[in-house]
């Protein structure tokens, strides 16, 4: 494509060299440039792109893009390859890669879903309705991307950066995609993943504390405006009216068409008659003209919350309530609220929940439709923010009525100092616990001590099928755990 075209839309461009070459291809990793590629540097949070101009043009890149303020003078860069300077490289990518591939989401129905719980969930169930609908539907998030129907890919990031995503989305409309459905992160907000995106629907789940680190935000006001810059880029929009930040939404963007769901306020769709038992929930709802009973079998008051963000997208596409109810009751996510089938017959479920709400959430879910014990199971990851451990603690001592605390992802940190942080909160609380650092031998713990009216909880790696210690990820899926060790205890 020619380099003009790529450069649509870019303010404040500097340029030297030829302008009017033919760019084959476009990458931010020097080891992946060829022949007649552009490189664009990105300042990461461990590595500069800039310190790679050189290796990028000896691979073959004939045109570089390097940030404003990079020290140009140490770069030796030939004549013959054409430098651009921008203010910020990371927002080119995002402009440049859409630009490379045709705008693809202008193409397709693009719906982003925000916010700190529910994204995973409300987009499968979503997905699920578009699908039933008969809809050719693509999902891309944290667990993985899917194209009509089909798991293309496992993912390690909510939303991917901004070259891969328009890769993605060149792909889908490709292979006939109508919808896609995708979870944007805050970070992806924030970092311009989803800049050249065209949303046609946007969507708030709920807004808690949640991603405050060195790496990630450095304040809740930080988080909530990344997320907010989502309703910038789209005038229909969907909120949850009982979420205080979500709920503001309306007020701060007047001009848009914002739609409401909710339990407890006034909104546009409203549950009632909510019925909550260990396998599923069912609510009362009006769509369209009619109050129709909704069943979904994820157990939890969230999962009416996601279902009613799911059926207000469904209302924007004109799908009927039958279509609705069907896909409602039979979707399945992994890792959100995930039942264990197993031998033993024991409730054991697997959850993501890895935040204070979160973890506080789901317990809470659970104690209230449980005859016997919750055994809570959960650890913290790594190189995240600390500051919740205790916190984390103290939620589950209070909830849950034992706790073993564990492992999680502890990343470089060791696991020692991360089980101590959360043992000071739930010393605060009269909850029994111990702690049990090897996480499979927590697992097997909990299974040993609980009987058929018990729920055990396995908390915060959810559809994670690796746990990562030191920068390996080693293979750690904790449904395939749970079946081991019951099928060993059978024998």
């Amino acid at each position: 494509m020619e380099l003009k075209k790529i450069l649509i839309g870019l303010e404040g461009i500097k340029a030297k060299g030829n302008v009017n070459l033919d760019i084959k291809g476009i990458e931010k990793d020097s080891r992946e440039i060829k022949e007649g590629y552009m490189f664009i540097a990105i300042k990461g949070f461990s590595t500069d792109g800039h310190q790679f101009v050189e290796k990028a043009i000896e691979n073959g890149a004939s045109c570089v893009m390097l940030e404003i303020g990079c020290d140009l003078k140490s770069l030796s860069i030939p004549e013959d390859v054409t430098i651009l300077m921008v203010k910020d490289t990371r927002e080119a990518l995002a402009v440049c890669s859409s630009n490379f591939y045709g705008n693809p989401s202008a193409q397709l129905k693009l719906i982003g879903v925000t916010g700190t719980k529910g994204k995973t969930t409300t987009t499968f169930m979503i997905k699920e309705i578009l699908e039933k609908a008969g809809k050719k539907v693509g999902l891309i998030g944290t667990i993985a991307t899917y194209i009509n129907g089909k798991k293309i890919k496992d993912n390690d990031r909510t939303t991917p950066e901004s070259l891969e995503l328009q890769q993605i989305f060149r792909q889908m409309v490709d292979e006939g995609v109508e919808v896609a459905v995708m979870e944007v992160s805050s970070q992806s907000l924030k970092l311009h993943r989803v800049d050249g995106c065209q949303f046609d629907i946007v969507l708030f789940t709920n807004f808690s504390e949640d991603h405050i680190s060195e790496k990630e935000h450095p304040d809740m006001q930080d988080y909530f405006n990344s997320k907010l810059k989502l309703f910038e880029m789209c005038k229909t929009g969907i909120v949850n009216a009982d979420d205080l930040y979500s709920a503001k939404i309306p007020r701060l963007f007047p001009d848009s068409n914002i739609v409401t769901y909710g339990i407890d306020n006034f909104a546009n769709v409203l549950a009632k008659d909510i019925t909550i038992t260990n396998s599923y929930v069912d609510f009362r709802v009006k769509i369209t003209d009619r109050n129709e009973r909704v069943k979904t079998g994820i157990p939890g008051r969230f999962s009416v919350y996601n279902s009613l963000a799911a059926i207000c997208v469904a209302q924007k596409f004109g799908i009927s309530s039958e279509i609705i109810k069907e896909a409602l009751e039979e979707v399945r996510v992994p890792g959100r609220s995930e039942l264990i089938d197993n031998k033993m017959e024991l409730t054991i479920m697997v959850d993501y929940a890895h935040s204070p709400e979160s973890l506080q959430n789901i317990l809470q879910a659970a104690k209230a439709y449980t005859r016997g014990r919750v055994i809570s199971v959960f650890g913290c990851g790594g190189d995240r923010d600390s500051g919740k451990r205790p916190i984390m603690g103290e939620i589950s001592g209070k909830i849950a009525d034992y706790t073993i605390i564990t492992s999680d992802n502890p990343r470089t940190e060791e696991p020692d100092k991360i089980v101590y942080q959360i043992e000071e909160g739930i010393k605060k609380t009269k909850g029994k616990y111990e702690v049990v650092i090897d996480r499979t031998h927590a697992i097997e713990h909990a299974i040993k001590m609980a009987n058929k009216k018990d729920i055990i909880i396995l908390a915060g790696k959810g559809h994670e099928p690796y746990q990562e210690i030191n920068g390996v990820k080693y293979p750690f899926d904790e449904r395939i755990i749970v079946r081991n060790i019951i099928n060993e205890k059978i024998k």
